[in-house]
C-alpha cells in the first residue's frame, strides 16, 4: 500500500504525509479521534466558521515541521532522516491528549489532569504498540535529546504549534489580525550553539507574531462570549457529575458515564489503563449529545443550563480590571435563587466569578532569541524598537462576573 499520501489543506494547500510510520500514526484510532474535537471549543458560537478540528491543526503543524527542517538543513545544520521523522511525529502528536471541547474537561470530569501529560501517556502507549519506533520522538518531545532546537520547534515561545494555530484560527474565524508571516518566520530560523534562533532580518515578522498572538487572545480565545459559553459548558458538566455521584442515572455514552460516576485522581488515571481507554473514546459528540438530552431532564438546574447552551442564551458576562463587588454578587445570587426556585448555594451554577489571564510573551521561559549580524544573541524584547513589546511580557489579569440574562 502506498502510504505517502497528499492532503489538501485549506490553509497551506497540498501537504505531504512524509513516511509510512506517520501515515500509520495518523490512521490510528487515537489520532482519528481528533477529527471530532473542535480546535476552538465553543468559539463557533461567536465566529461561525471556527469549526476546524484538532486533526486539522496537528496536520498543519506536521507540515510546518517539514518546512522548518528543510530550512535548517539548507543552512548547514545536520538533521538526520531519523531525527526528522521523530521531530515530525512529536509535533503531530503534541495535542493527542486533548479532551472534548478543548479545556472544558480539564476543569470538570478529569479535574487537574493536564492534556500535555495525557499526550505523553498516549505517546508511550503508541511507542509500545509500534515496537519502540517512537522512542526518539518522545525524547525530543520531552526535551531530553541533545539537539535542543528540535524540542524548541515543538514547544517554545515561537514553536510550530503556535505558528499553525494562529494562522489556522485566524483563517477559520476570519479575524485578520491573527494572520502571521509563517513562511518568512520559518525562513529566518537558524541554530546557534544548539538553540533555535531567529536571524536579525526576521525581527519585524516576530514583532508581528507576538502582537498578533495578543490580539487573537482578546478577540478570539478570550472573547467574552466565548468565555461565557465555555464557562456554561463547565458548569453543565459539574452539575451532571454532581448528580451522577449522588446516584442519579443520567443519559451518557459509556465513556462519558465512566468519568461522571467515578472520582478519577491523577495518580489513578496514569496507573490504570482503563481510564485512558475510556478517555480516548470521548469526543465532542459524546458531550453535546448528552447536553441535548439533559435539556429536558427533571433536575431544574441541569435542564436550565443545557437549554441556555443549546438555545445560545448564554450568561451575561462582565469583564473588569478589579474584582466584582461582593455585595452585588450576593444580590445576584439571591435574585437567581428566587427566579429559579433553587437554594442560594445552588445559585453558584448561575452566578460566579473567575479570572482570565493573557501573556503574549514570557521572557525567561524559552526566550525568542535574535541572532545579530555580529553573531551575538539578544532577546526579542530587547532587540525590538517597538516600545510596547516589553509590555507583552507582562501578565494581564482581568476579572469576570457571569450571571443569567434574565436577572
Amino acid at each position: 500500500m502506498n502510504k505517502k499520501k497528499i492532503i489538501n489543506d485549506p490553509v497551506y494547500g497540498f501537504i505531504n504525509i512524509p513516511s509510512a510510520l506517520l501515515f500509520d500514526l495518523i490512521s490510528h484510532p487515537y489520532f482519528q479521534r481528533l477529527r471530532y474535537i473542535k480546535q476552538l471549543g465553543m468559539t463557533h458560537l461567536v465566529y461561525p466558521g471556527a469549526l476546524h478540528t484538532r486533526f486539522h491543526h496537528a496536520l498543519g503543524a506536521m507540515h510546518l515541521m517539514s518546512l522548518a527542517i528543510k530550512v535548517l538543513r539548507d543552512k548547514g545544520h545536520e538533521v538526520t532522516v531519523e531525527e526528522e521523522e521523530a521531530a515530525t511525529i512529536a509535533i503531530l502528536l503534541h495535542d493527542i491528549g486533548h479532551g472534548p471541547f478543548s479545556h472544558a474537561l480539564e476543569h470538570s470530569l478529569v479535574n487537574g489532569i493536564k492534556h500535555e501529560d495525557i499526550s505523553m501517556l498516549i505517546m508511550q502507549r503508541l511507542n509500545d504498540e509500534f515496537n519502540g519506533r517512537l522512542t526518539l520522538a518522545i525524547k525530543i518531545f520531552t526535551g531530553n535529546y541533545d539537539k535542543m532546537f528540535l524540542h524548541q520547534l515543538i514547544s517554545g515561545q515561537l514553536d510550530l504549534d503556535r505558528m499553525d494555530y494562529l494562522n489556522r484560527d485566524s483563517f477559520f474565524t476570519g479575524v485578520s489580525e491573527g494572520v502571521i508571516s509563517f513562511d518568512r518566520i520559518i525562513k529566518m530560523f537558524n541554530v546557534h550553539h544548539g538553540e533555535l534562533v531567529i536571524e536579525e532580518k526576521g525581527i519585524y515578522s516576530i514583532e508581528n507574531f507576538l502582537i498578533s498572538r495578543r490580539l487573537m487572545y482578546w478577540q478570539v480565545y478570550l472573547h467574552k462570549t466565548v468565555i461565557a459559553a465555555e464557562q456554561l459548558l463547565v458548569k453543565i458538566l459539574e452539575r451532571a457529575r454532581e448528580l451522577s455521584l449522588k446516584g442519579m442515572d443520567l443519559f451518557a455514552s459509556p465513556a462519558l458515564k465512566h468519568f461522571m460516576t467515578n472520582e478519577v485522581s491523577e495518580a489513578a488515571f496514569f496507573q490504570d489503563p482503563m481510564h485512558l481507554a475510556q478517555f480516548t473514546a470521548l469526543d465532542d459528540q459524546d458531550i453535546f449529545t448528552s447536553i441535548k438530552v439533559w435539556a429536558s431532564h427533571s433536575d431544574p438546574i441541569l435542564s436550565s443550563l443545557c437549554r441556555m447552551l443549546t438555545e445560545r442564551n448564554l450568561y451575561r458576562i462582565e469583564i473588569s480590571n478589579d474584582a466584582p463587588d461582593a455585595e452585588r454578587i450576593n444580590m445576584l445570587k439571591d435574585t437567581t435563587a428566587a427566579v429559579y426556585h433553587i437554594s442560594k448555594a445552588e445559585s453558584s451554577y448561575f452566578v460566579f466569578t473567575a479570572v482570565i489571564m493573557n501573556r503574549a510573551y514570557n521572557a525567561g521561559t524559552g526566550n525568542i532569541n535574535i541572532l545579530l549580524k555580529n553573531s551575538t544573541i539578544i532577546d526579542i524584547a530587547k532587540a525590538s524598537d517597538l516600545s510596547n513589546l516589553e509590555s507583552l511580557d507582562k501578565t494581564v489579569r482581568k476579572h469576570i462576573l457571569c450571571y443569567p440574562r434574565i436577572i
